[in-house]
């Protein structure tokens, strides 16, 4: 399986993806277990913590992004970078102590651009889904 570190350069504390379980053709999933211990939470509504809809969106894309690797050959290629996000929707809270099951496919490609649609689940239900284009951008 590949090696999330080296097909995308995000590290923690801002890494969301733990481990990759599935990827072939055009869909990857992986997995995030969330800690209630991760400052994001602990601030997220302290007397109510849930995981915000940004960082899930962002889990998303990370989980996209080492998918883009793996289809074209590593990241010196370029770094996959978010260029639209569309019909952002949520669905269910995600809690402290929830594993995320993510999802990402690539719909569509048109020249640069990647056309892609994600999910989030917790235990088989979608918590989140987005539509999104990346477009990949040398290393400045």
């Amino acid at each position: 399986m590949i090696d999330i570190l080296k097909a995308i350069p995000h590290r923690e504390p801002f890494l969301l993806i733990d481990k990759i379980v599935e990827l072939k053709g055009d869909c990857i999933v992986a997995i995030k277990r969330l800690n209630p211990e991760m400052d994001v939470l602990k601030g997220h509504y302290p007397d109510f913590p849930i995981m915000p809809g940004v960082l899930i969106c962002e889990a998303i894309f990370q989980a996209a992004a080492v998918l883009l690797s793996w289809k074209i050959g590593g990241n010196q290629m370029g770094l996959p970078l978010v260029t639209r996000i569309k019909d952002a929707k949520f669905k269910k809270m995600i809690m402290p102590t929830d594993e995320i099951s993510l999802e990402a496919e690539l719909t569509d490609q048109v020249g640069p651009a990647f056309y892609m649609k994600g999910k989030a689940k917790v235990n088989g239900e979608t918590a989140a889904s987005v539509l999104f284009t990346c477009k990949l951008s040398n290393k400045i």
